[in-house]
């Protein structure tokens, strides 16, 4: 069974790097999602966010 990322699905890009929560997932000519992160080197932490293919993540948790 194919699990699906929804918003507030946990994933990472393919390539690696840090864990983001996806916030929106959104049909337009390419599935797409905005995910958001931390950057925890510094305190406080600083929010990050972007948005990514559908197709370059995978799901961490559902």
């Amino acid at each position: 069974m194919s699990e699906e990322i929804k918003p507030g699905s946990v994933v990472q890009l393919r390539s690696g790097g840090p864990l983001m929560t996806a916030a929106w997932v959104q049909d337009s000519h390419v599935r797409e999602a905005y995910c958001e992160w931390f950057i925890q080197d510094k305190a406080p932490w600083k929010q990050e966010g972007a948005v990514f293919p559908v197709t370059s993540l995978r799901l961490i948790e559902p």
